[in-house]
């Protein structure tokens, strides 16, 4: 893909690639008008959607349930000072359907704080993007 100046644009299959090895991503979407970033646990279902595991109460599910949203995850090393970041950008929908909630409860992510009354938001990868940066040595 492009290369400039360090950074190296990535294709959608290496994109869902890298985001398969982390756990940890960003969403983004907006709260009372105005943009707001909240770190989740994910994980890819069937390849290429981002599932979200959160509460069924929480103002997120709320929030983004049938709108379109951001989700941002990166991996980073300081030292080397190499890294990538993977934008998917989707529509997201909670998933209802029981026979849906009950394979997710078994192979989806696990929530990192303690629930009750769980949801699982789908989000739809519509357009993926990415790039990665490799070991650009600056002077400090």
């Amino acid at each position: 893909m492009f290369h400039n100046e360090g950074f190296r644009l990535l294709d959608r299959q290496e994109c869902l690639r890298l985001l398969a090895k982390v756990p940890v991503g960003r969403v983004v979407y907006t709260r009372q008008a105005l943009p707001a970033v909240l770190p989740v646990n994910f994980f890819l279902d069937t390849g290429s959607s981002v599932l979200l595991r959160t509460s069924a109460g929480s103002g997120l599910v709320r929030a983004i349930d049938g709108v379109v949203v951001a989700f941002e995850a990166d991996d980073f090393d300081a030292a080397t000072r190499s890294g990538w970041s993977v934008v998917v950008t989707g529509r997201a929908t909670g998933v209802t359907d029981p026979a849906e909630y009950e394979r997710l409860s078994r192979v989806g992510p696990r929530s990192w704080a303690i629930r009750r009354g769980e949801a699982f938001v789908r989000i739809e990868s519509e357009m993926v993007t990415g790039r990665k940066i490799t070991g650009t040595r600056g002077t400090d």
